[in-house]
């Protein structure tokens, strides 16, 4: 198939990349750097250097033979946009050229600002290239299980039916982001939809959990093509940040009282849900809601695997409770359904003991690029 991944640079943009290439797929990327240029800024770089994204896809070529074609530009800048999908003529694109912090959107005036402006636009230009040049591809976005906060009620996946004083509808899920990105994630949903049911759009809104992991088959023929490793606490999730912090013998900073659950997965699980989604699109008319991760878990679970693996390795991990820079529930109900993928086919890779012990010794083979001051929160939700 033709794929078109946008935010082809990123920590997931990049191994879809080359693993879809891999597997005999036609695939273009396009990338303004954008991440890499807010990590310059807020001094959040990643642990492991990576080479810009020309260089990576030639790496990618002289190991395995297989190309990956690099465009360099802005999707907010529609008319780049456009010459792309109108001469690429992609069957499916892979939508996840947005701002991806949560600390990022909620630091100030002007990172809210470029969080807004990126990600609707982005979404926006997405869209309307589709319907003027490539009215039957399939649109794969990325969302995020962020969109519907911590109710408590069950989630369901993407849609809910309501009766009320005798009548009965569908409706999305209702949505309450604990972020600016998030609410922006919210936002693109709701753009979408309404694309979808008014010009008759196919996409695949994926609901993905936070993702951990560095190792794909494709990225281990050279170190040179893993994928960005950021531990800080504007890019990095809980996870890297508690590796990281075990390695550097920092204790590991639970936020709060450390209750805040969430769905996780596998990179490897990632490539298989947008693969997954690829194989089996939705029809023109249709908006697909997917919830995607395969486990959940408390930030003190983390913890505790983390201390606990790392303790095994001969590491001396301690847990240190801070203050929640973030305004969130610390406790509460959370019980996402999550069974769409599984029906299509996904095989899940689990956060086993070896599986953690594996990513603690990647890291401790770039321990003396640790910034100890960049795992610490800087960005408060709240005065």
């Amino acid at each position: 198939m033709r794929v078109l991944i946008l935010g082809g640079d990123g920590y997931l943009g990049w191994p879809t990349a080359m693993a879809f290439a891999a597997k005999g797929h036609e695939v273009t990327v396009v990338d303004n750097y954008l991440r890499r240029a807010i990590a310059m800024e807020t001094d959040s770089e990643a642990l492991i250097p990576t080479p810009n994204l020309q260089l990576r896809a030639e790496i990618f070529k002289a190991a395995t033979g297989h190309e990956i074609d690099v465009v360099i530009g802005d999707c907010c800048d529609y008319d780049l946009l456009c010459d792309v999908v109108h001469s690429f003529q992609p069957e499916t694109i892979i939508h996840y050229a947005e701002q991806p912090s949560a600390p990022y959107s909620m630091r100030d005036y002007r990172s809210a600002r470029r969080t807004l402006d990126n990600n609707l636009s982005a979404t926006f230009n997405v869209i309307w290239a589709v319907m003027e040049k490539a009215p039957s591809a399939h649109i794969i976005k990325l969302g995020t299980m962020g969109e519907y906060g911590t109710p408590n009620i069950d989630i369901e996946e993407g849609w809910i039916d309501i009766e009320h004083k005798g009548r009965k509808d569908r409706f999305l899920f209702p949505r309450q982001a604990g972020s600016l990105y998030h609410t922006t994630k919210v936002l693109d949903t709701d753009m979408l939809w309404f694309y979808v049911r008014t010009f008759g759009l196919q996409v695949t809104d994926l609901m993905q959990g936070p993702v951990y992991g560095l190792r794909t088959p494709e990225a281990d023929v050279d170190p040179r093509l893993l994928p960005n490793f950021h531990y800080d606490d504007i890019f990095g999730t809980v996870v890297n940040r508690f590796l990281t912090q075990a390695v550097a013998g920092i204790p590991l900073t639970v936020y709060g009282k450390g209750g805040q659950t969430r769905g996780y997965l596998n990179l490897l699980d990632t490539l298989q849900c947008v693969e997954l989604a690829m194989h089996n699109a939705p029809g023109a008319g249709q908006l697909r809601v997917l919830n995607q991760f395969t486990e959940q878990f408390s930030v003190n679970d983390l913890a505790a695997t983390v201390q606990r693996v790392g303790n095994g390795m001969g590491l001396k991990v301690e847990i240190q409770t801070v203050d929640n820079p973030r305004k969130e529930a610390e406790e509460h109900y959370y019980n996402p359904a999550h069974s769409g993928l599984i029906e299509l086919g996904l095989k899940p890779h689990y956060m086993t003991d070896p599986v953690v012990a594996d990513m603690l010794e990647t890291v401790l083979h770039h321990k003396d690029a640790i910034e100890p001051r960049r795992v610490l929160p800087r960005v408060r939700w709240k005065s």
